[in-house]
């Protein structure tokens, strides 16, 4: 009798370990993530007690939010290659000390530059953790359903950073000085890895894949000379010299990157993967929804904080009614994913948050916080069913061996598009802010005296100057600052066509390239046949 027993109990036991491997692996996947992501909206809305402290420009404080979004931008097809090649174990944890020297870097920090190459050093940090968390749960999640339950909880890990970066750094910054902003992240990360370096287990790609150099240098110079024109762009201007010789390398680079990669042999990104509809509209619309959705984001948190004077905790918490609804529903995606399909998810969620970011046109400078929040929430809503659908589509249209290299591709469409975002919707913010100011001014009783004084300052100091605007009486100020909420929501108006037509265009070409029909596991694995056919002969090997 225990003769017989013994196989089943065995076979139990077995499976029980697996079962338990692949939770930790998730979990860790997740914190990874959640980690990774704390600093991207937590830092932005603590810029101004940084400001204070070391008495930054505003081209200061955009570089210290830019330097860990472009090397986490340039970096990320290479630490997914070299996931692949290597090991993700190996990526993951060096991508989490990465991470937490560059926060250490941070908390000692004695001036700004400091503070930037911090932030550079995270976000390197940042590139490797992206692919070699989705490709951990990949490896671990053979099963369509389960992975996309899992991206889905991915997903929400994401979004639970970025919701509660905003809110522990106005903690703490409120009670602590402003270099203690980084600790949270620094403490999860390395609790995380010294958990990583026990628990995991090495994975790799079964057929090693080919280093590319060429084409990771010219990866890395192309994306590097978009985002920081961008940059510039946004600071300078669009015709400033070093703008237009960053889009300049940028262009040469992407063209050379595509002759690169296609007379390679090994390519560090196969563009035979395009040939995929499905995974070529989720590229698209990755990188159109993360533009659309971080350049609002931070159009509205620069509403907040300088026409309503909101601190950077209450920021953080107004911001919940857009992040806390991302981070609620998208454990739940997964499910409605496996009910009616990723695709009529991906397009419904698109159009419902196309029309929350349209409603924002509706805010005006004394909008309270309760309207506001009813109308981002709406956006949120739409974020939630979005995002998490567009990963899952991107990953399962390709071969499970090509997890890491598609999740890097994805994550770096997501990076361009989150650093295009904030840049291009800054400069829109500072243009039509100034462009609108002149005759909201001539409005508002001022004396010709008054309306210079204010004028040169917003002209001088940038949009920041909405946080210290004081002329000689408290009437005269408050007419002053009536002017200038008057314009800045003005600008604010102008975000939200932009934001909420991309996405509109985006559900548009996702409903055309992926199409909303519902599909089972066996279908979405014979929809991935064409772009099993056109990765390289050594991985399609029947994965």
């Amino acid at each position: 009798m225990s003769a017989t027993a013994s196989p089943a109990s065995s076979q139990s036991s077995s499976g029980s370990r697996t079962a338990r491997r692949t939770n930790v692996t998730i979990l860790l996947a997740c914190l990874g993530v959640f980690a990774a992501y704390l600093p991207v909206v937590g830092v932005s809305t603590s810029l101004p007690v940084i400001q204070r402290a070391f008495d930054a420009s505003t081209v200061e404080l955009q570089w210290v939010t830019d330097a860990f979004i472009l090397p986490t931008a340039a970096l990320l097809l290479t630490c997914g290659v070299l996931g692949e090649r290597y090991g993700r174990r190996k990526v993951y944890l060096a991508g989490l000390s990465l991470f937490c020297a560059g926060s250490l870097v941070c908390l000692l920090a004695s001036n700004v530059v400091l503070v930037c190459v911090g932030q550079a050093l995270a976000g390197v940090g940042a590139a490797a953790l992206l692919p070699s968390t989705l490709a951990l749960i990949s490896h671990v999640c053979p099963d369509r359903n389960r992975r996309a339950r899992a991206i889905a909880l991915w997903t929400a890990s994401l979004g639970l950073g970025l919701t509660l970066g905003p809110i522990i750094n106005g903690l703490v910054a409120e009670h602590l000085s402003w270099r203690w902003i980084f600790l949270p992240a620094l403490a999860i990360g390395a609790v995380v890895a010294v958990a990583g370096a026990f628990l995991l287990e090495e994975t790799r790609a079964s057929r090693t894949p080919h280093l590319d150099v060429p084409g990771q240098l010219i990866a890395i110079v192309a994306i590097t000379g978009l985002i920081y024109g961008v940059i510039e762009g946004g600071s300078v201007g669009w015709t400033a010299p070093t703008a237009v010789v960053a889009f300049v390398v940028a262009t040469v680079g992407l063209l050379a990157f595509v002759v690169v990669e296609l007379r390679s042999s090994g390519p560090m990104l196969d563009l035979r993967m395009f040939r995929s509809g499905a995974f070529s509209g989720a590229a698209f619309v990755m990188a159109v929804t993360l533009f659309a959705q971080v350049g609002l984001v931070f159009a509205v948190s620069e509403y907040f904080g300088l026409v309503h004077h909101a601190s950077t905790l209450d920021i953080g918490v107004r911001l919940l009614a857009l992040n806390g609804v991302t981070v609620l529903l998208t454990p739940f995606v997964g499910r409605l994913m496996n009910r009616v399909g990723p695709g009529l998810v991906l397009v419904s969620g698109l159009v419902i948050g196309g029309v929350g970011a349209l409603g924002v046109c509706l805010f005006r400078a004394t909008t309270d916080t309760a309207t506001a929040a009813m109308i981002i929430a709406v956006l949120g809503l739409g974020i939630a069913l979005a995002i998490a659908p567009i990963t899952t589509i991107a990953i399962n249209s390709l071969p499970r061996e090509l997890a890491g290299t598609a999740g890097a591709a994805n994550s770096t469409l997501r990076q361009i598009g989150s650093a295009l975002g904030p840049a291009v919707f800054g400069a829109v913010v500072t243009g039509r802010t100034l462009a609108a100011l002149p005759g909201h001014l001539a409005a508002s009783g001022l004396s010709p005296a008054d309306q210079g004084h204010v004028s040169g300052l917003v002209s001088h100091v940038g949009i920041q100057a909405g946080a210290f605007l004081h002329l000689d009486s408290p009437a005269s100020t408050g007419q002053a600052m009536s002017a200038y909420g008057a314009s800045f929501t003005d600008a604010l108006h102008v975000c939200a066509l932009i934001s909420g037509i991309s996405m509109l265009v985006a559900a548009g070409v996702a409903a055309v390239l992926i199409g909303v029909r519902n599909r089972t596991p066996e279908e979405a694995g014979a929809a991935s046949a064409p772009a099993r056919a056109a990765a390289p002969a050594v991985l399609a090997d029947g994965h």
